[in-house]
């Protein structure tokens, strides 16, 4: 490990999001180039302290390989990409070992949103209520939010009430837990109450 990965001079925080993937090295001055995740470009492009990590390979499943701190001393867009300038990278070979790494930021570093804008991040786990009969119903949680371009989408994995009150997948007729795809817009998403993870819509469910 370089002296770059040494993940114990610092404390990982509790609190990080990945946002993107070392894509390679960007120039002759070791500029590394990302791939961002979908809504991550704001946030990478505000930390100035980012965390990698290195891919876990298939045999050592379990464990999530150690995050190490970087110093960011510049970034920008580049096309569809994040590039970057970090502490103690100088040449191009240094930037090209660090190609396949996960980067990921402090959810507290994460710049301010305007009214209405949401951090995807903040929205997983978070319950959807959809209408049945002109009532609230629980809809499921939200397992996960993808860009189809146009806006974004919640991907709920549906839950039911048991008898005793408690929450239990809803299972589809293969034994997987159903999936109900949310378009997260005003017209269909109403309410955002982020302070008790509950998102009210107006999305049949029975659709």
């Amino acid at each position: 490990m370089s002296r770059s990965e040494d993940s114990t001079a610092v404390a990982e925080p509790q609190d990080l999001v990945e946002l993107g993937r070392v894509s390679g090295a960007y120039g002759i001055r070791g500029w590394i180039k990302i791939q961002p995740h979908a809504a991550g470009s704001a946030a990478l492009l505000k930390a100035r302290t980012w965390w990698l990590r290195r891919a876990v390979v298939p045999a050592q499943s379990g464990d999530a390989s150690p995050a190490w701190q970087v110093r960011v001393l510049k970034s920008r867009t580049q096309g569809s990409t994040i590039v970057g300038s970090l502490q103690d990278i100088t040449d191009r070979n240094d930037a090209e070992k660090l190609r396949g790494c996960t980067v990921w930021v402090s959810r507290a570093e994460f710049p301010a949103v305007e009214e209405d804008e949401y951090y995807w991040v903040d929205l997983i786990g978070c319950h959807v209520y959809g209408e049945q009969d002109g009532a609230s119903v629980l809809l499921g949680a939200v397992e996960g939010v993808v860009d189809n371009g146009a806006h974004a989408v919640l991907r709920v994995k549906r839950l039911a009430v048991d008898e005793q009150g408690g929450l239990q997948p809803l299972l589809d007729d293969k034994g997987r837990q159903a999936e109900s795809l949310v378009p997260f817009v005003a017209a269909h998403v109403h309410t955002v109450d982020l302070d008790n993870r509950r998102l009210e819509s107006n999305w049949p469910v029975d659709f």
